[in-house]
């Protein structure tokens, strides 16, 4: 399968733009599922400029902007 880094770029929301995976999303993907985080282009445009890619955090951020509460125990 070739890659499409240029084109993927052009839809890339990551602000993290020196990162050598910007633009391969199956390299991007794979690094941030084996550290157990979630991909900067998932979160919500103000939340990934944090650069925390936690799951606590992904699920934090959504559900913030969709209005949710979230109850800690």
């Amino acid at each position: 399968m070739e890659c499409k880094k240029e084109e993927n770029l052009q839809f890339c929301s990551c602000t993290y733009t020196v990162c050598s995976k910007r633009g391969i999303c199956c390299k991007c993907i794979k690094y941030h599922r084996d550290m157990g985080e979630i991909p900067g282009c998932l979160f919500p445009k103000e939340a990934e400029k944090v650069y925390d890619r936690s799951i606590e955090f992904f699920i934090k951020s959504w559900a913030e902007k969709l209005g949710y509460k979230l109850v800690k125990k």
